[in-house]
């Protein structure tokens, strides 16, 4: 059983633009990534970060090694919906062989976090940001604060919502559960049904 934990960040004009600014420089290592994808029909994480990762690093010095193999990532995830959902108008496995179409995200993509980038403690969090850390005080139960300890954090995706606020949202994995999640490999089979494609991907058809 998973847990979901949202946190609301609570910036000053500053920090807010300092956020912007980094799901600007995420999505541009994004957009960078998604041709290549598109050229191999390779999305599996581990074979995209052998791919890519040291042209990523050398051309994204700014963002750090860390928010790279995030990135990574978060276009390994997206294309495994894109391209392998069975609803998917874009399925891969339906399209001919060749290149397929292209992701595009735009700057309100989503900013994908782990340990290394992000951490509570005393009910401070410290986050990765361009030009240094930025820290933000939680108001924390102690038993969400726990969490961190406890249980296995599975994925941190920080977001604006419609108002353009920024929050944070905490995927957990309870300890006594026996289901586990490979974030590195691509699960065989995905849910059937409609397939609704994220608003911050646009997908470039080919003609």
């Amino acid at each position: 059983m998973k847990k979901t934990l949202c946190l609301p960040l609570n910036t000053s004009p500053e920090q807010a633009a300092r956020l912007r600014a980094l799901q600007q420089a995420f999505a541009q290592v994004c957009n960078a990534l998604a041709p290549t994808v598109a050229q191999t029909r390779v999305w599996n994480r581990v074979a995209l970060h052998h791919m890519a990762y040291r042209q990523l690093r050398e051309q994204f010095p700014d963002l750090g090694s860390q928010m790279v193999c995030n990135a990574i990532y978060a276009v390994s995830r997206i294309s495994r919906t894109v391209y392998q959902h069975p609803a998917s108008p874009f399925n891969a496995s339906r399209l001919r062989v060749g290149p397929l179409p292209v992701l595009r995200f735009v700057d309100t993509l989503p900013v994908y976090f782990d340990r290394h980038t992000l951490s509570i403690k005393d009910g401070k969090l410290s986050m990765f940001a361009l030009g240094g850390r930025m820290h933000f005080n939680l108001s924390l139960r102690p038993k969400d604060e726990a969490a961190f300890h406890k249980e296995k954090l599975l994925e941190i995706v920080m977001s604006r919502n419609a108002d353009g606020a920024f929050e944070l949202r905490f995927l957990f994995q309870r300890p006594d559960e026996n289901e586990t999640v490979d974030r590195a490999a691509d699960p065989a089979g995905l849910p059937t049904g409609v397939i609704a494609i994220p608003e911050y991907v646009q997908v470039e058809e080919i003609e």
